[in-house]
């Protein structure tokens, strides 16, 4: 019984790793800045922070948000700088360059449902 148990406990524990890779399709999307892609990895509501707005939107209006700004600034790259993972969420941080100029970017997600989420978006000039 007591094998079985433990078999049990890595198996779930590496599943949880396995849901856990967002980051990775999130990142994805920056580099090809496709907002619809980024949308698929959202809460129910997401924070938004650029240099002229900032605000909490549902996943909707933070797709259509993202949408607008990258067709005001054509991604040409996203290199990252940091990423990791602290307490159930995750994060990310790296330089989103454009052709009107370089933004630094973090991205924070959490774990919830099965699912990491993006919950806010950080642009920097």
């Amino acid at each position: 019984m007591k094998k079985y148990l433990g078999l049990l406990s890595i198996i779930l524990l590496l599943s949880s790793f396995r849901n856990f890779s967002g980051i990775d399709d999130v990142v994805a999307a920056m580099r090809s800045g496709n907002a619809y892609l980024l949308a698929k990895n959202f809460d129910n509501t997401v924070e938004i922070i650029m240099p002229d707005k900032s605000n909490s939107y549902s996943k909707n209006q933070a797709e259509v948000v993202l949408k607008d700004f990258f067709s005001t600034n054509t991604v040409q790259a996203f290199a990252i700088i940091h990423k990791g993972e602290n307490a159930g969420s995750q994060y990310c941080i790296g330089n989103l360059i454009t052709k009107t100029g370089v933004y630094r970017t973090t991205v924070y997600m959490k774990f919830k449902a099965g699912n990491s989420v993006v919950q806010e978006i950080r642009f920097e000039k």
